[in-house]
């Protein structure tokens, strides 16, 4: 065959394939409210067009007798009939993983879950493409209704913090009214008595106000620290002396055990009320006799571990993971101050010097470490 022959077939090819696509995309724009399906079959229609088209041009010029030339279009015919076939099969599967996918859309939106399982319970996908959206889609579903339990946790602590609060303050505020109103009637025999009591509500009150305000600080984002080279066996030395009469009131054996030279950046100020509301946290759960340890040491990585270890019997292994929420209590409360914000604070703080606070049972009892990452170190 000569070049110049093979020229004249390639124009003819190209021109009815030229022909045969203007006009199926023309089709396909006037059908693309159509079933997906249908669109498919009209391509593959196209394609097989082209090719009879080319070789019916190709075949005249080349004076293909008639018996071959029916051969050829028999055997066209039925290749374009398998090829519809084929397209509809593939355009069914596509459709019906489609309606999958809009069906597990449909369930994100509404809220309901879209897991591996359901997944799983569906037809096997047509393609690695479906196959994969499928598959986000199931992750999606699960980070969605991780974060739903989590806003609902959320909005529980903050109602359980609300009512505490209100109960917590309506306690000392009752008290103060009443001495007041006994010593407005005159009812009080020995009114400088009432002083004290009134002064050791008020503390009360006050304590309780200016935890909520460090808690408003550390949700919004405005503690701000001030950082100084700090040493840690002085200052936890001292605050732990300084709860050595609350111990003692309770017959608590309360002991510091620490190593010397530890120097970490840190504010002096939050770090001693980290310390502070986990020692009281310990004594107010302590029973008579039972020891409280307050221990610092270095770590492996050169930073620093703060822990605070009694023989309080522990805390439930469900209730752990909640120790640090706001407001938080278990039927055995753990968290200074009264109202469920001691511990939230300690994890706000520590999370402000780029540390991180945990907990765990220990026999007889439960400790929480602070741990200071290498970096807030001094050298």
């Amino acid at each position: 065959m000569t070049t110049e022959v093979l020229v004249i077939v390639a124009l003819n090819a190209l021109a009815c394939a030229v022909v045969t696509g203007a006009l199926g995309l023309l089709a396909l724009r006037m059908m693309k409210r159509s079933s997906f399906v249908v669109q498919l079959m009209l391509v593959a229609l196209a394609a097989i067009v082209s090719v009879v088209g080319g070789m019916s041009a190709v075949a005249t010029q080349m004076y293909v007798s008639t018996h071959d030339l029916g051969v050829f279009y028999s055997v066209a015919a039925v290749a374009g009939l398998v090829s519809l076939v084929m397209a509809a099969i593939l355009g069914r599967a596509l459709v019906r993983d489609s309606r999958h996918l809009r069906s597990a859309a449909e369930r994100l939106g509404r809220g309901e879950s879209v897991d591996a399982a359901d997944d799983a319970s569906a037809p096997r996908h047509s393609t690695t493409e479906f196959s994969d959206l499928a598959g986000e889609l199931a992750a999606t579903g699960a980070r969605l209704a991780e974060s739903r339990a989590r806003e609902r946790r959320v909005e529980e602590s903050r109602r359980e913090l609300i009512a505490w609060i209100s109960h917590d303050l309506r306690t000392p505020l009752a008290g103060i009214r009443a001495m007041a109103e006994a010593l407005e009637d005159g009812m009080v025999e020995d009114p400088a008595r009432y002083y004290p009591r009134m002064r050791d509500q008020v503390d009360r009150l006050s304590g309780m106000v200016d935890d909520l305000f460090e808690l408003s600080r550390i949700h919004s984002g405005t503690l701000r620290l001030a950082l100084e080279p700090v040493a840690l066996y002085d200052l936890i030395s001292d605050t732990v002396a300084g709860f050595g009469p609350v111990a003692h009131a309770k017959s608590l054996d309360l002991r510091f055990a620490g190593e010397t030279g530890l120097t970490v950046l840190a504010d002096p100020r939050e770090l001693s009320r980290v310390v502070g509301n986990l020692v009281m946290n310990a004594i107010q759960h302590s029973p008579s006799g039972s020891p409280i340890t307050v221990s610092v040491r270095e770590r492996g990585d050169g930073g620093a571990v703060i822990s605070v270890e009694d023989a309080a019997g522990g805390i439930p292994e469900q209730d752990i993971a909640r120790v640090f929420e706001a407001g938080w209590r278990a039927s055995e409360p753990r968290t200074p101050g009264g109202a469920g914000l001691g511990l939230a604070i300690v994890q706000g703080i520590v999370t402000a010097h780029q540390g991180e606070v945990i907990v765990q049972n220990v026999p007889n009892g439960c400790r929480f470490d602070v741990l200071l990452p290498r970096r807030a170190v001094a050298v």
